[in-house]
Order: C-alpha cells, then structure tokens, then sequence
C-alpha cells in the first residue's frame, strides 16, 4: 500500500541502528518509543541485519566516537572506535538520504549524518564548557534553545527544552545543507535539520530515556507520521 493513501494496511517498519551488546538499554527505548508512536523497530548492527530496502524510516542511535579519520583528524588516547558500525550506518544515512526516508539522528547519530554530509566534530568539549556541567546523565538536567519556526521546534511544540546529556563530543563544522536550529547555554550545537525539505531531524540528547515528557516522544511520533506522507 503506497503511503498517503488513507489504508495503511501495516505499521511503518522503522530501521534503528547501533551496537552489536546483548545489553543495550537505548535500543530497548527506542524500540518501546518507536512502538508507541505506532510503528515497528527492526535492530540494525553488525550483528543484527535486517534488508534495508524494507525499512520506511531510520533512527542512527547513540554510542562509541566517531573514527576522527572520517573527518580528517586523529585519534586522541582512550577514544572508543567502532569502524565497522560507522560503515554500516554510513551506507544507512546515505541510503536514507537518497531515498528521503524520514531520519532521526540521536547524539552520535546525529554527529555521523553531519560528518556524512562533509562536517567535522569537536573532539571532547569537555574543557571548553562554562555554563553548563560535564557530568553526564539521563535526566533532564540542561537546556537547549531552538530556533524559531525550524522544524525541529515545531515538531517539539516548544522554543525551549530541558534535555540530558550522555556526550564528550559535539558537532563542529556543519555539513553540506545542514542548519543549526537548537545549542545548549554553551553554544554546543544540541539540534540540526536540512537547510531545506526537512525529511530528518538529528538531536545531540537522548530522547529515548524522556519518553515520560511528551515533548520527546514527539520526534518518534514525527518520525512515523512521516512514513505515511504522500511522497
């Protein structure tokens, strides 16, 4: 059945990539987030595959740093890479990109579509936080800004949003056709979408573990409604 038709006949089956653990308590979020927003999630890693011609959406999930090689920098001491899964999730974003999928970056998902699309990353923002705590968490314990009339505040119903923060890095550079439309109190890019058509959201927190404030939920509400859109 072709999306917009008014007789979606199956759930929108929705791609989630991420590690490879048996224990992997965001994937357990997402999944339950993805559900209650009315679609179906399918885990995608190294170690769980599922045909990519048969996802109507993709979330890119959170986890270990980004291999600096993909944007032109080194390795620092004690980094945890995973250059398979960045392969795998490249081939995701890039095929969720020419297919204009609807796509949900979360915190290092959000960093891959941006260094995908030519970007660079702040390697550990750590020392240069003033305002705002180091200390991670997944309670909702700093702000982020949104910019008026994106499209990420629209679908957040919001100008202002307490979010948590699970993250050492942050997006440096903006890729090709990528705006900023939210920052924290330190000015660390928190929320980017296409300059144009917006077709993906990527965010720097963690809304899977605030399902509890509608506000988050809405990006997995988002995300499904759009599978069911008129192409």
């Amino acid at each position: 059945m072709a999306p917009g038709t008014g007789a979606y006949l199956r759930k929108p089956v929705v791609g989630v990539t991420g590690n490879a653990k048996w224990w992997s308590p965001s994937w357990f979020c997402i999944r339950l987030a993805v559900w209650l927003a009315g679609g179906t999630a399918r885990r995608i890693s190294v170690k769980h595959h599922w045909p990519i011609e048969q996802i109507d959406a993709l979330v890119v999930s959170g986890g270990d740093d980004i291999h600096p090689s993909l944007y032109g920098e080194d390795e620092v001491p004690k980094a945890h890479y995973d250059p398979a899964r960045d392969a795998l999730e490249q081939v995701h974003i890039e095929w969720a990109m020419a297919h204009k999928l609807p796509m949900l970056g979360i915190c290092r998902g959000t960093q891959l579509i941006n260094v995908s699309r030519g970007g660079s990353l702040h390697q550990d923002i750590r020392l240069r936080r003033q305002l705002t705590s180091n200390r991670g968490t997944v309670l909702p314990r700093k702000t982020a800004v949104l910019r008026a009339n994106s499209c990420l505040a629209r679908v957040l119903k919001a100008s202002r949003l307490r979010i948590n923060s699970l993250h050492h890095q942050a997006i440096d550079t903006l890729g090709v056709d990528i705006s900023t439309v939210a920052r924290d109190l330190d000015g660390f890019v928190q929320g980017v979408e296409p300059s144009q058509n917006c077709h993906w959201l990527g965010v720097q927190w963690h809304p899977e573990y605030l399902l509890y404030r509608p506000q988050h939920l809405r990006l997995f509400k988002w995300l499904v409604q759009q599978c069911r859109q008129p192409t």
